[in-house]
C-alpha cells in the first residue's frame, strides 16, 4: 500500500467518523440514547469492543511514542475522543513518517530496532 493510498484511506475514515459523531450530537440525546444502550446486552457489548479497539490503539500510541506526556495526553484524548481521535493521530503519524512503514508503526526511536533487541522487551 503506497503512502498516497494510505493517506486517502485514513482521512475518508477520519472525516466519516466526525460526520458520525457530529450527526449523533446534533440529532441525539447523548444522555437519553446512552442509558438505552446501556439497558441493551448488544449496547454494552458493543462498548466493550469500542473500549477494547480503543486500547489496542493506545497500546500502538505507547510503543511508538517517547515521551510520556505525548503517551498520557492521548491516551486521555483517545477516551474521550474515540476513534476520531485515533484517525487523526494515524494521519498525522503517516505525514510525518513521509511514508515510512517502520517510522510509522514503531516511530523514530525504534527505526533501527531489530526483531530480537525488541524480543527482550
Amino acid at each position: 500500500m503506497g503512502k498516497r493510498f494510505a493517506l486517502g484511506y485514513l482521512i475518508v475514515l477520519t472525516v466519516v467518523m466526525g460526520a458520525a459523531l457530529a450527526y449523533g450530537f446534533l440529532v441525539g440525546d447523548f444522555w437519553a440514547d446512552g442509558a438505552k444502550l446501556m439497558d441493551n446486552p448488544w449496547g454494552v457489548v458493543s462498548l466493550f469492543d469500542v473500549y477494547v479497539g480503543f486500547f489496542f490503539f493506545i497500546g500502538w500510541v505507547w510503543y511508538r511514542e517517547c515521551c510520556l506526556g505525548a503517551k498520557a495526553f492521548m491516551t486521555v484524548a483517545i477516551l474521550l475522543g474515540g476513534n476520531l481521535i485515533c484517525g487523526i493521530y494515524a494521519v498525522f503519524t503517516l505525514l510525518t513518517s513521509k511514508g515510512d512503514p517502520q517510522v510509522f508503526f514503531l516511530g523514530n526511536g525504534k527505526k533501527e530496532a531489530t526483531i530480537s533487541e525488541t524480543d527482550s522487551d
